[in-house]
């Protein structure tokens, strides 16, 4: 097997699932805890590495299930996030994906590596891991311009 003699990067999935009220209208964002470091008790979107065999989307949606028990939500690509210091295990990049839950989908549980799962109002969020601040910026806007159509 060839051994590639550079420093490769990491690739991690992240998902941002808002729930909407019976209006229509997005008011909560679900994040996990974390139980593991980095950034082990803070907060975070559901998330973690690829399989070398999944597609980035159903590494997301893997990722989405086995951390809060959520499925068959649409997942939409936000797009990529690669500062250099994101991540303070190694250089990663991070395709982060939103989605949004109807407002009677299941109550999340926490599992796999996150020690809860549970939706926070929108302006009402504890602090974030890594740069997931970015990231909800980004997702804001996008379900911004979705909801605008």
């Amino acid at each position: 097997m060839y051994s590639y003699p550079y420093p490769r990067m990491l690739v991690t999935v992240d998902t941002v699932i808002f729930k909407v009220n019976h209006e229509g209208n997005p008011n909560y964002v679900l994040l996990i805890q974390r139980g593991n470091e980095p950034f082990k008790g803070r907060y975070a979107f559901p998330g973690g590495f690829p399989e070398m065999d999944e597609l980035l989307v159903q590494a997301a949606k893997r990722e989405l299930e086995e951390e809060t028990g959520l499925k068959n939500i649409e997942l939409r690509q936000i797009g990529a996030f690669d500062e250099l210091d994101r991540d303070p295990r190694d250089r990663n990049i991070a395709i982060a994906f939103w989605g949004i839950a109807p407002p009677n989908c299941p109550t999340p549980k926490a599992g796999d590596d996150a020690a809860k799962a549970q939706w926070f109002k929108l302006g009402e969020l504890p602090p974030l891991a890594f740069d997931h601040e970015k990231i909800l910026k980004a997702a804001l806007n996008c379900l911004k311009d979705y909801m605008s159509k």
